[in-house]
């Protein structure tokens, strides 16, 4: 229980009593003040994964990946501590704005960006990262004065198919050639971006991008004279959803690409760069805690007890779009023994709408409160309102206090796009 606690949970995460509390706030006092299913996220856990990568890569700038989970408050928190913010729809371009996040601050991205978007991205002079060659026109054409080129290398990511991004085919960035071409209509762009792909839990694809794009940055000096002013390494930091995934720090892996950075850029004889990084998942999934009410617990054969919740694939969607595995614990109960090992299921009409495949705890019971940690990213971000179920809420929790960041939806707001009462 205490590696659980100390791995998987939020910096915050206690047991007092024989309960699961989260910045202080014991979690059946968040479940009964702002209901079932809740995502929880803690302050504390949200500012020191953004102090570690101001840490890790001094004076980079880091641009928190917004599409992990967009929220105008944890954009204001994640801006008090010097971070930006990455884009890639008008959408997320509005949160990070009222957020009060200024253009020097934000990165543009998007393999279709609507004419939206690049306007309001030149005339908040961010950073735009072009992902074609027909882009580099339109961008030019909206105002906008600061560029890089994202370049795709060929390079396979050791991770789910559906987050590989720099493999030969992929449908971001531009193939090395039309990347050369780019940049001989557009000498004036700033640098480079390039990202490998999304949960790296081994170095090996990152550290090959990184001396891939010194190798590129050579050639690109021998045939136009020119020299990448900035480097975008992406994001990409995996998180461990159970104990026995692999895991590194921010400072193991972040330090180990500015160390390679650095060597690669010296052994091509290359002037050294300014830095962006990009980090979602790894800023804010371990700083989330979805809280679910127990309902029905049923066996279903001699192997399978399941366990029903309040929630399931419409506010996490990742078990059934990934095979992400997850873990749990009995918020309400935290210190009993196990009694056997259940099946979390959720309460959509999908027979793939199972959370958890097994994890041990004591005999549930309805009302007990479910505790499911490393919810922070791509869960209400990639949520639904799957059978008419509308999406939780979400808090965020400090000092023995809990406030609303974003309210529970209705079945009312649902029923608002519906124009049935004009038929």
């Amino acid at each position: 229980m205490d590696a659980l606690l100390n791995h998987l949970f939020p910096d915050t995460a206690a047991v007092e009593n024989g309960e699961l509390e989260l910045g202080g706030v014991p979690a059946s006092e968040l479940a009964r003040r702002f209901g079932t299913p809740l995502v929880v996220y803690d302050e504390q856990t949200l500012r020191a994964q953004a102090q570690a990568y101001r840490a890790a890569a001094p004076g980079a700038l880091i641009a928190y990946g917004t599409k992990a989970f967009p929220s105008v408050a944890v954009l204001r928190l994640l801006a008090e501590e010097g971070l930006g913010a990455d884009v890639s729809t008008a959408g997320e371009l509005e949160f990070a704005l009222r957020a009060g996040l200024p253009g020097e601050r934000l990165v543009i991205h998007g393999n279709n960006k609507e004419e939206e978007l690049l306007r309001r991205a030149a005339d908040a002079d961010a950073l735009i990262v072009l992902d074609s060659l027909d882009e580099l026109e339109r961008a030019k054409a909206s105002g906008g004065a600061r560029f890089l080129i994202r370049v795709t290398p060929g390079i396979e990511a050791d991770t789910h198919e559906a987050v590989k991004t720099a493999h030969h085919g992929s449908k971001f960035g531009l193939p090395p050639e039309d990347a050369v071409e780019a940049i001989r209509r557009l000498p004036e762009c700033e640098g480079l971006h390039v990202h490998v792909g999304s949960q790296l839990m081994h170095f090996g694809a990152a550290l090959m991008t990184v001396d891939w794009v010194a190798q590129f940055a050579a050639r690109l000096r021998a045939e136009l004279d020119w020299t990448p002013g900035t480097i975008d390494l992406g994001g990409g930091l995996g998180v461990r959803h159970v104990i026995e995934e692999p895991s590194f720090t921010v400072a193991e892996f972040v330090g180990g690409l500015v160390g390679e950075l650095q060597r690669a850029f010296q052994l091509q004889a290359l002037p050294s760069t300014a830095l962006v990084l990009e980090p979602g998942r790894s800023l804010v999934s371990r700083a989330g805690v979805t809280l679910y009410t127990v309902g029905a617990v049923k066996r279903a054969s001699a192997a399978t007890t399941y366990v029903t919740v309040d929630g399931g694939m419409s506010d996490n969607p990742r078990p059934a779009m990934y095979n992400a595995r997850y873990t749990a614990l009995l918020a309400n109960r935290v210190d009993e023994p196990a009694a056997e090992a259940y099946a979390i299921a959720g309460k959509h009409c999908e027979s793939g709408d199972v959370l958890i495949e097994r994890v041990e705890l004591p005999a549930p019971r309805r009302g007990d409160v479910l505790a499911v940690p490393v919810t922070g990213a791509y869960t209400l971000a990639m949520s639904s309102t799957y059978n008419a179920v509308p999406r939780p809420p979400a808090v965020l929790v400090s000092n023995g206090e809990a406030r609303l960041i974003r309210r529970r939806e209705t079945v009312d707001d649902l029923l608002a796009l519906e124009l049935y009462q004009s038929l």
